[in-house]
């Protein structure tokens, strides 16, 4: 629906001073809608029109019930496209409407020029219509049951993909040249023969010889080097009917949209957080509305005890950014000096802290970003800390406010989206065609039960036993799923070759 007049004001307002701070972002299609279409919308991943599946209602559910407890609101929607799509809540304040929109088109901005979206489809709101248009048609053909028990097995590990290169398997390979060569061992093709005896020892040529045989029994196993994205291998040789492929393919096409958002999570809220309090305290508000616009951002930014606020820890990180480049506090100079006064005091009047931030802004995630910007007086100023659970009085405690263990945990929490790797190894284990997994072990078991309702699933795309190598209590395992029973044992992992070669 159209905005009402006093709405078009507001975003005339709010999307030319989000211009004079330099946000370049796409154009936003703001809609006003009612509380219940929202959690509606919201159920379905932000987009209006989804594929029928049992999880969207349940979902539904969860943030209708959530709403009318009071337990938490939804004030704002937007989606990754272009142009971008906004949801604006029917009857709320003015002083709401200022926020959300500055807020809005702070996000359409990061989701333009961070470069961890680039790959992401800017025409997602019509491709989730046309998957939608599908799956009705195989559910018409096929029968609800198996299209929405085959949707469930590629749901259930929807975060088997490869979150640093989503788009490898796009590239088409480069021209190699394999012509057999059998003085391939040289560095040079000028080098004279009575020269070769010397300049290439017999143990050095052995050895290329036999990287080049190894080389050869790896191009023959499939995957030649262990596989991170899963789903793309599924797609590729899983013995699937075409419908059953085009699924899997969709839940990908999803998985790879949405995961930049999950990378980003802090620096994007962090982003919309800075600019919607510098537009509005800067330009939006009038003077009578200053005191609601604290109570709401109060309320966005507060920290609720050990979980982690992306808004609040975003906000911070940039502020901080911003401030350091501005007095020159980084470099060799500064980390260098041992004073705790001047380094307090340090102030060279640089002026660059606004070009940082959009650098900063264009390039990082969320892991990248606390890795480099993360520093021992930022912890020590916000307040952070590690926690433990204690048995003895059965909750958390505090751990450590060292920042090296701050740092660490934060890293883990946010690493693969707090998920486990999974690697694809063999498609032949056994020599009979099962499918091996790898677990890459960080210190964290794997749920077992949850694992066998996982491997389960596999097993209904892959048609055969599936196993997955892994280390439960520091003892190497290897559990193993037929479609019907569970099966776990001992087990000796092996390095692959992949595994040497990326070491």
């Amino acid at each position: 629906m159209s905005l009402p007049l006093y709405l078009w004001n507001i975003r005339e307002d709010v999307r030319g001073y989000s211009v004079d701070f330099g946000l370049d972002f796409f154009e936003v299609v703001f809609e006003l809608v009612t509380n219940d279409k929202l959690n509606e919308i919201a159920a379905y991943g932000g987009f209006p029109v989804r594929y029928p599946h049992w999880r969207f209602g349940m979902d539904y559910e969860r943030m209708a019930k959530g709403h009318l407890y009071g337990l938490h609101k939804i004030y704002e929607m937007v989606i990754n496209n272009d142009p971008c799509y906004a949801y604006l809540v029917e009857g709320s304040s003015h002083i709401d409407y200022k926020l959300i929109m500055a807020h809005v088109y702070a996000h359409s901005d990061f989701f333009k020029n961070n470069l961890w979206f680039a790959h992401t489809n800017r025409k997602m709101m019509d491709e989730m219509a046309n998957h939608a248009t599908r799956v009705r048609r195989y559910i018409d053909r096929y029968g609800i049951d198996r299209v929405e028990k085959f949707i469930d097995a590629c749901l259930s590990i929807d975060n088997l993909i490869d979150y640093h290169y989503p788009d490898r398997h796009d590239r088409k390979p480069q021209d190699t040249d394999d012509g057999d060569n059998p003085k391939d061992h040289r560095f040079s093709a000028t080098t004279p023969e009575y020269l070769e005896r010397y300049l290439y020892p017999e143990e050095y040529v052995e050895s290329q010889k036999k990287k080049v045989e190894e080389e050869e029994q790896r191009s023959r196993k499939i995957p030649p080097y262990p596989e991170k994205d899963g789903l793309h291998f599924l797609c590729e040789y899983a013995p699937l009917e075409e419908w059953e492929r085009d699924l899997l393919s969709m839940v990908r096409e999803e998985s790879l949209y949405f995961a930049p958002q999950g990378q980003t999570k802090i620096m994007n809220e962090g982003w919309a957080a800075y600019w919607h309090s510098r537009i509005l305290t800067e330009k939006a508000l009038d003077s009578s509305e200053i005191v609601d616009f604290a109570d709401r951002h109060s309320m966005t930014v507060a920290v609720n005890g050990m979980n982690i606020n992306p808004y609040k820890l975003g906000l911070e990180l940039f502020r901080d950014i911003e401030d350091r480049w501005n007095k020159g506090r980084f470099g060799a100079e500064y980390e260098d000096c041992k004073d705790v006064k001047m380094k307090k005091q340090w102030d060279r009047n640089l002026g660059l802290g606004r070009d940082k931030i959009f650098e900063v802004r264009k390039v990082y995630n969320d892991v990248a970003f606390i890795d480099e910007y993360l520093t021992p007086e930022f912890c020590l100023e916000n307040k952070l800390f590690t926690w433990l659970f204690k048995p003895d009085y059965d909750r958390y405690v505090i751990d450590s406010t060292e920042f090296d263990a701050v740092k660490e945990q934060l890293l883990g929490q946010i690493n693969n989206f707090g998920h486990p790797v999974i690697r694809v190894v063999d498609s032949n284990y056994g020599n009979r065609g099962e499918l091996l997994l790898q677990h890459a072990f960080e210190g964290r078991d794997l749920d077992e039960k949850y694992a066998q309702d996982v491997l389960s699933n596999i097993v209904t795309i892959w048609r055969r036993p599936v196993h997955i190598a892994t280390r439960l209590k520091n003892e190497e395992v290897l559990w193993s799923h037929d479609g019907e029973s569970f099966e776990k044992k001992k087990y000796q992992l092996e390095e692959s070759d992949g595994e040497k070669a990326e070491k």
